[in-house]
């Protein structure tokens, strides 16, 4: 029997330890003299010291009282923050502002230790610092501000250095240390890919540089700064990593939406002329439309149009371009037709308020011998990502970097399927030969819990699958799934909500469901005229509360 990792009372240290060791074996050349050293010296140290420092580095914010903390397997909490101390990763003497002591006390020490300065005893802490804060402007010490306290506070030194080690081995700052609990726990279970030498995020000094500067960036735009000098900082920074460059145009994508939003015109333009990130040539054509600028919004979708980077812009820019050119004068243009689509009309009592309008249609037209199953995105997505799982989850260089990832870095890349060309040609190949079935069911089983990008694990069950693989033609598998792999980030989302199954005749229909003043998306228009297309059968169901229409 496998043993729980989560048996060992020290099992978080151990998994910081795991991250040392993968960082020392995979980026010694990227580490700095200083990490090189934290790494060297924190090994060398009691084993109670280095726990207590991952607790506080695990923990949120950089204070802590030494009273607070109590962990059984560390002990005496003073005994093991001495070396801590010695060495400089935490503090005792740390100079706080009267806006961090509040964060760290209690409201009845704050009358201790300010109750002749306070008015109002029953008064709120907000209320107290609002007042304290004009009389206390300096900066001390936790054992300054409050002598009367028979306590210490620690505050971490090295958070930003451990912040640079968490980038460097995930590959971004939003995961972080739970991402082992979870794990070890198994809530989160991930597919085991093999690392080539090639495979990391970040492959210079320069490149965990420019990545911290793109995260100070971020912070800086989400706490409202003026984004002119934060457009000209990151436009000035030298990438030759192409997944840092990403990174880089989706910032400035952002920022420039902002300043739609914002009518700063002349900033959104300057961003979207410049920026490769997907969409920002619809959003520039938009701009100079707004902008009266109609001639150049007009010339940039004409080559849009003749040169689509995805089937959105294509969509976005047969709108624009009739609307431009009646406001050049030009002849109106009529829009084609939208294909005839099979149309449902429902009048349903709302039986119960608190379920959704697809779940009153699915008890509505669900029979014994016809099913009907609440899928929207997560069937056709699930049979791709369990027929195509070599293929998603092949060891690439840049495409995984640590033991954590749901899917690829590079999924979202316009270069994603030409990558691993081979590898999805020999999966769909199966789709001719009739092995898909039985694969898709042997990793279902095989697969289950593990990540994927695609395979919706919760949605899925084996009568559905079952029934899907019984009642779906392997040609209709395929159309869905190259068109998936035309643009990945479109077209997994915008799928018809439901789905119904005739198994005795092996057949099946989709079912897009609008509510009451609901109408169709963008993305689920252009699957709808890919179903049809295909000939495929689908169907628009509009649904009429049937109390509202009496």
């Amino acid at each position: 029997m496998t043993e729980n990792p989560l048996d060992d009372p020290f099992y978080y240290l151990n998994n910081f330890m795991q991250v040392l060791d993968w960082l020392e074996h995979r980026y010694a050349d990227v580490l700095s003299v200083e990490e090189q050293a934290f790494i060297r010296d924190f090994r060398r140290q009691p084993r109670e010291s280095r726990a207590l420092l991952v607790r506080m580095v695990m923990r949120k914010g950089l204070h802590f009282r030494a009273g607070k903390l109590s962990y059984v397997e560390i002990g005496d909490i003073a005994s093991a923050a001495e070396p801590l101390l010695a060495a400089g990763w935490i503090s005792a003497q740390s100079p706080l502002q009267i806006e961090e002591l509040f964060d760290v006390l209690l409201k009845a020490e704050i009358l201790h230790c300010f109750g002749a300065a306070i008015d109002q005893p029953k008064g709120k802490k907000t209320e107290w610092l609002a007042t304290l804060s004009e009389q206390f402007c300096e900066s001390q010490s936790f054992a300054q501000w409050c002598p009367q306290l028979n306590d210490q506070l620690f505050t971490l030194t090295i958070m930003d250095l451990c912040d640079r080690l968490r980038l460097m081995f995930f590959g971004n700052l939003y995961q972080d240390w739970s991402e082992f609990v979870l794990a070890d726990l198994g809530i989160f279970t991930y597919e085991k890919v093999e690392f080539c030498a090639e495979s990391r995020g970040l492959r210079s000094r320069e490149d965990v540089d420019a990545c911290l500067f793109l995260h100070h960036c971020q912070q800086r735009f989400e706490a409202g700064e003026e984004v002119a000098d934060i457009v000209e900082q990151i436009n000035e920074v030298q990438l030759d990593n192409p997944w840092l460059q990403r990174r880089r145009g989706k910032l400035l994508f952002q920022i420039g939406q902002h300043c739609e939003r914002m009518t700063d015109f002349s900033t959104a333009l300057s961003i979207y002329r410049d920026c490769a990130y997907p969409g920002a040539r619809v959003r520039l054509i938009r701009v100079l439309e707004r902008c009266g600028e109609y001639q150049l919004a007009l010339h940039l979708a004409t080559h849009a149009e003749q040169s689509p980077e995805s089937a959105t812009e294509h969509q976005h820019v047969l709108r624009v371009v009739p609307r431009l050119r009646r406001k050049l004068g030009g002849p109106a243009m009529k829009r084609p037709s939208p294909r005839e689509m099979l149309r449902l009309d429902l009048h349903l009592p709302r039986t119960d308020p608190a379920l959704s309008v697809e779940f009153h249609v699915q008890a509505h037209l669900a029979e014994d011998s016809a099913p009907v199953h609440y899928v929207e995105n997560s069937l056709i997505n699930s049979l791709f990502g369990l027929l195509c799982w070599p293929a998603i989850f092949a060891p690439l260089p840049g495409a995984f970097f640590h033991p954590f990832q749901r899917g690829p870095v590079d999924l979202l890349n316009e270069d994603f399927h030409a990558r691993r060309a081979d590898v999805f040609q020999a999966c769909l190949a199966e789709l001719d030969d009739g092995r898909y079935s039985q694969t898709i069911r042997e990793r279902y089983v095989a697969k289950w819990g593990v990540q994927s990008p695609f395979v919706f694990w919760g949605a899925l069950s084996e009568e559905l699958l079952d029934q899907a693989l019984d009642c779906l033609p392997a040609e209709h598998l395929k159309h869905w799934f190259n068109r998936l792999l035309l643009d990945i980030k479109a077209n997994r989302a915008g799928m018809p909500d439901l789905i119904q199954f005739w198994p005795q005749h092996k057949t099946y229909r989709m079912i897009e469901v609008k509510g009451p003043g609901d109408r169709l998306q963008d993305n689920q228009l252009r699957w709808l005229e890919f179903c049809h297309e295909h000939q495929m059968p689908i169907a628009v169901c509009y649904v009429q509360w049937a109390e509202q229409s009496a």
